[in-house]
């Protein structure tokens, strides 16, 4: 009986969306940006040496048609990826208008945000007044540091040391529909840091914020600070079922691997596991050897996304992604009669772009388990169908 494992590579986007002019990183816009295309140039042009060299290594991903899937949805051929294509390949398009993790991802488990996400536009003094006199109220505190749009990694080495002396939390924003509250893990308190954000979820969620994210971290002034995998993300409860809902309606287990569960308000998976992208392949792995027949394994790698794309760090996004070929190319030869592998993305993060926000892009379908061929462009929603249709499962109109 089949199985089908749904692997979305965080903010690999491949170029070419058709509305990228109305998407913006500061003034400028995202017409043009290509995250996979623009680090496999990096990387043939000498640019992405630090930690690595010389074009980019990813056959198995070249072998399931990334090359020609990047060709057909941005017009950008990367020589580097040609040769035989033994997988089935496609470009997708998002509908839902947002280049964020929700919008992603609930459109490719089938249901296209049915509204307009809520953004806090102002890049200083983000949060309204009632919003941050609530953050206080729940945090026991005078007041909240940042109220900022920052990527996450220097906010914390900004206000890491006066959070630790006053306890107040450090709360910011981007160009997502997202609330992110950081705290250290001890000084603070982790369960602390979680109650806040789960009491601040309903209210951000009126407002049709997408997610409230938990970012605890640890260290001092001294040594610096690092973030660590107790992230959460409480985000808005889907309004219909979507594809982890379909299968296990239909009886079969569904496995959320990574930050999958917190996308989807924890909804439609019979078991979640987590940790860094390294812990999370070994659960992947673990899954394509004992997963029930009929089952689902939904699974997201963040790290290209977080630790690479934000911090426009193309070596890294490359080293990340050749690490990530090579372990997903021992998982192919794993997998059993019947099994389908569907690689894809939520949007993009090009690390070559300005500012430090998510792209609006195209993303790669890669398909191991029907064969060769090409799916042609296709959108977002067509994945789910895709994935239910080889597990036998209905998809709703």
């Amino acid at each position: 009986m089949a199985r089908a494992f749904l692997v979305v590579m965080d903010s690999v986007g491949i170029g070419g969306a058709p509305d990228a002019d109305t998407f913006f990183n500061g003034r400028v816009p995202d017409t043009g940006a290509n995250t996979l295309g623009h680090i496999a140039q990096a990387c043939a042009e000498g640019r992405a040496e630090d930690g690595r060299s010389g074009p980019l290594n990813v056959p198995h991903m070249a072998s399931l048609g990334l090359g020609p899937a990047i060709e057909l949805a941005s017009g950008l051929h990367i020589a580097s990826l040609d040769g035989t294509v033994s997988g089935t390949w496609g470009a997708a398009t998002e509908n839902s208008r947002g280049k964020d993790t929700p919008s992603g991802h609930w459109e490719l488990a089938g249901l296209p945000v049915p509204w307009e996400w809520h953004y806090f536009p102002d890049v200083s003094k983000s949060f309204p007044p009632a919003l941050v006199a609530q953050l206080a109220a729940f945090a026991g505190t005078d007041e909240i540091l940042g109220n900022c749009h920052a990527p996450g990694t220097a906010i914390i080495e900004e206000f890491g040391a006066q959070h630790i002396k006053t306890g107040f939390p450090i709360c910011y924003t981007s160009a997502d529909s997202v609330l992110q509250i950081a705290a250290h893990e001890e000084s603070f308190g982790l369960q602390r840091l979680l109650d806040l954000c789960e009491n601040m979820a309903p209210i951000a969620h009126e407002m049709k914020v997408g997610r409230v994210i938990a970012r605890p971290f640890i260290g001092d002034a001294q040594s610096g600070f690092t973030r660590t995998t107790n992230r959460r993300d409480f985000a808005i409860k889907p309004p219909a079922p979507v594809l982890s809902n379909w299968v296990q309606d239909s009886g079969a287990r569904v496995y959320a691997v990574g930050k999958i569960g917190d996308i989807f308000s924890m909804t439609g998976f019979d078991e979640v596991r987590k940790g860094s992208d390294e812990t999370l392949m070994g659960h992947l792995g673990d899954l394509v050897e004992s997963a029930e027949d009929g089952s689902l394994t939904f699974a997201n790698f963040v790290e290209f996304d977080s630790l690479y794309g934000h911090r426009r760090d193309v070596s890294g996004y490359a080293r990340a992604l050749e690490w990530f070929d090579a372990e997903i190319g021992k998982l192919l030869g794993q997998l059993r009669d019947g099994d389908l592998l569907v690689l894809t993305a939520d949007h993009g993060n090009d690390p070559t772009w300005v500012g430090t926000d998510h792209t609006r892009e195209r993303a790669p379908v890669l398909v191991a388990g029907q064969g060769a061929g090409s799916l042609g462009q296709i959108g977002f929603r067509d994945v789910a169908g895709l994935v239910a249709r080889h597990l036998g499962v209905a998809v709703p109109d």
